[in-house]
């Protein structure tokens, strides 16, 4: 365990904490001590009666709150239907009226097609399946600082954290770019371009010049907004840009809205803010409110590969997709795009406000409810505090908040599109009352 076990954590935590070290798989990290007996909305209780306020939601997955009544009740009726027949190989109404309310969101003027997997890591599979398929390439580009999964070839697409593929071979040749963070840019800004263009200028100028040739490339798969590498928001122009790229050399573009879709950015898609229409769009996540559901949604014109080209056993589950219809509705119904917006605006102004009084936080950052806070050791050097970081998670947690790290030094508040207006801000005074007590241990000078 790397966290540090505190007086909060009780006898039955302990116990089960104890039981599982014995028996799981020792590559799982744990961030804290969190043993969860019960959920409801925006609040976790665990198995010894301690309470908490969730500003991770499952990493994104419960944009409609732990238990949602109208999901729980979706459930419960596909349970008294069926479970289970195999999409693959036959219909059942709950795919087809899935698919219809997703094709509502499309983020691009032609109609859609979709193919379901179970999880976010299978969508990027699919993705990188139907790219190859489709334009008879086998190459692909992705960014420094992604992560799009841990299967062999989503494995090649991801490059946050050494550990996470070191010992793999790379089961997909994918030539990687610096992200465009505006916070810490890695290359040299074009005369008259904006950082963003810039990186599709250097794609363009210096990899397709000496490392690979355009007409390789199937795909490019880019984060809207990067989750795992810090809740990074690209700097301006940089998604317009990039399609542009794309529509020159016939490239598919390919965007991950693994965390930041159904609604998180405060746009059904994050790649809606900037009113770009990718090609190949994955999903999972949000989509089943916490049960295992993912996909990818593409033009007609994109996926036309031959039956039996793609499949699986499980995916499209058909109580996953009565979840993720009844998830979908909600966010519509109760107007919870609007309520991200809204809230999300909220938090930011008074973390921009806790910036002022806390001179290790660097950056702040955010569209909707997907919100990344960095730290540093100063904001001349912007030299990365990630012990402080990992210092403010763990007072979160002692103090009755869940959040979750992100990149090297952030840390992500990520809470339900429709969490109560009391629990964001009692969750934001224990959030500068962490940052308080992680500064004073690790700055006594500040």
């Amino acid at each position: 365990m790397s966290f540090i076990i505190t007086e909060k954590i009780g006898p039955q935590a302990r116990d089960i904490m104890e039981r599982d070290e014995r028996l799981t798989s020792t590559s799982y990290t744990r961030e804290y001590p969190l043993v969860v007996a019960k959920a409801e909305g925006s609040e976790i209780w665990d198995v010894d009666g301690n309470r908490y306020i969730d500003f991770m939601a499952g990493i994104a997955v419960h944009n409609v709150g732990h238990r949602h009544p109208r999901v729980v009740e979706a459930v419960k009726a596909q349970l008294d239907k069926f479970w289970h027949v195999c999409l693959s190989d036959f219909y059942y109404p709950e795919a087809v009226e899935l698919s219809e309310k997703l094709a509502a969101t499309r983020p691009f003027d032609e109609a859609p097609r979709f193919y379901y997997g179970n999880s976010g890591t299978e969508a990027i599979e699919a993705a990188a399946k139907l790219a190859m398929y489709t334009t008879g390439r086998q190459k692909f580009i992705a960014f420094m600082g992604s992560f799009h999964g841990r299967t062999m070839g989503a494995l090649a697409f991801t490059a946050s954290k050494r550990t996470q593929s070191a010992n793999y071979p790379h089961a997909l040749n994918v030539f990687h770019v610096p992200y465009p963070d505006p916070y810490r840019p890695l290359l040299a800004t074009y005369d008259g371009m904006t950082y963003g263009e810039s990186v599709v200028r250097y794609i363009e100028e210096e990899l397709f010049r000496v490392k690979v040739n355009p007409h390789d490339i199937a795909g490019v798969l880019v984060e809207p907004i990067q989750g795992e590498g810090g809740y990074v928001i690209p700097s301006p122009g940089f998604l317009p840009a990039l399609r542009a790229l794309c529509d020159r050399y016939g490239i598919l573009l390919m965007v991950d809205e693994i965390q930041s879709g159904v609604g998180r950015s405060g746009h059904w898609w994050a790649v809606q803010h900037e009113g770009v229409q990718p090609d190949i769009l994955a999903f999972a996540k949000a989509i089943g409110s916490g049960l295992p559901l993912g996909g990818i949604m593409a033009r007609e014109s994109v996926m036309t590969w031959k039956p039996g080209a793609h499949g699986s056993t499980f995916g499209g589950n058909p109580v996953a997709m009565a979840a993720a219809i009844a998830t979908l509705d909600v966010i519509r119904d109760e107007n919870l795009i609007e309520r991200a917006n809204h809230s999300g605006e909220l938090i930011l102004n008074w973390l921009v406000e806790l910036k002022e009084r806390h001179p290790h936080i660097g950056d702040v950052r955010g569209r909707g409810l997907m919100i990344g806070v960095e730290f540093v050791q100063s904001r001349q050097t912007k030299h990365r505090a990630k012990a402080l970081r990992d210092e403010v998670v763990q007072r979160a947690f002692d103090l009755g908040l869940l959040i979750l790290p992100c990149g090297e030094n952030s840390v992500r508040l990520i809470p339900s599109l429709n969490i109560p207006h009391h629990l964001i801000e009692e969750g934001l005074h224990l959030f500068e009352r962490a940052v308080q007590q992680a500064e004073h241990r690790h700055y006594h000078h500040s």
